[in-house]
């Protein structure tokens, strides 16, 4: 791939605008009117918490559904995103950009004593700017960031299904594919399966939205954990047997860890007082677990530092 071939598959194109825009549209109003459980947040310094509907499983389905009749119908290509890769990818990107541009000035001009939508002003243009300056701005009574998550998560596994289609339409599926996909697919379905988690993680409850999470969610969680998937679409690769068992291997063992941990996080957060493994948790410095599946990997990281 030449630069200038790059560069201009690079420029947003209308088409591009309008999947973006009308995928952020869907799960504005897919998260307002479908039914989900409605999970408490931790309680904010000014005695306020918020409440999020973690709906995220029915309206990825119903999303999926969706698309997948609209494509037997003819009225949208499986192929839409993989075909304009690089241009949902610029187009994401700028809409980052200026969905910061307004979020800064939403904080600038915020009036508001609520811990929420406070402005914490440092006078440093750059670091206010990638930090943000609002810990839970809203817009139409949507929570900005618990969208902005879901909506990169939603997006990882639409961009992995358009490029499936892609290597099924070229003749080019193989078995490596079809693990990646299958890994991501189940990990993305889990992730929302257990979405309340979510509400509890630091990224929630303790960092403002600036770019930082802006871009994180929105370009860097669709487009570069998909990034396997656009490099299995042009490369074909062969497992044996003996490889693509221990692959499954590998991708079990890593998520019980991770679920195993998360879960352990969120009842802490949740109870602090309940136990873990039958103890009761340890603490260090009063936040940070080191009971469980966290003390295990502290445990690995001080050895590592011994040696």
């Amino acid at each position: 791939m030449d630069l200038g071939f790059l560069l201009q598959a690079l420029i947003p194109s209308w088409n591009s605008v309008a999947v973006l825009l009308i995928f952020f549209a869907y799960l504005a109003i897919a998260g307002s009117i479908l039914p989900g459980k409605l999970v408490p947040g931790v309680t904010l310094q000014d005695g306020s918490r918020l409440y999020y509907r973690c709906n995220g499983l029915r309206a990825l389905l119903l999303l999926v559904g969706l698309l997948g009749i609209g494509s037997k119908m003819n009225f949208v290509s499986p192929t839409v995103i993989s075909n304009r890769g690089l241009e949902l990818l610029s187009t994401t990107f700028i809409f980052s950009f200026l969905t910061m541009v307004v979020l800064y000035a939403a904080g600038c001009r915020s009036c508001s004593k609520g811990s929420s939508l406070k402005p914490h002003i440092t006078g440093n243009l750059i670091h206010d700017w990638w930090y943000g300056i609002q810990l839970n701005p809203q817009f139409m009574g949507i929570d900005l960031k618990f969208f902005f998550v879901r909506a990169g998560m939603m997006g990882w596994l639409i961009i992995n299904l358009s490029v499936l289609a892609k290597s099924v339409q070229d003749g080019s599926l193989s078995q490596s594919m079809i693990l990646y996909q299958l890994f991501c697919a189940f990990y993305i379905l889990d992730y929302f399966v257990h979405e309340e988690y979510m509400t509890s993680t630091w990224d929630i409850i303790a960092e403002r939205l600036g770019f930082m999470l802006v871009f994180g969610d929105l370009v860097w969680i669709p487009f570069t954990f998909s990034i396997q998937g656009w490099w299995l679409l042009n490369n074909k690769v062969e497992l044996t047997t003996a490889a693509a068992i221990a692959n499954c291997f590998v991708f079990l063992i890593g998520y019980l860890v991770f679920r195993g941990a998360n879960k352990q996080k969120h009842i802490f957060k949740q109870n602090p007082k309940a136990l873990i493994w039958g103890k009761p948790p340890k603490v260090i410095g009063g936040k940070l677990l080191a009971s469980g599946y966290c003390a295990a990997t502290l445990s690995w990281t001080h050895i590592r530092h011994l040696r």
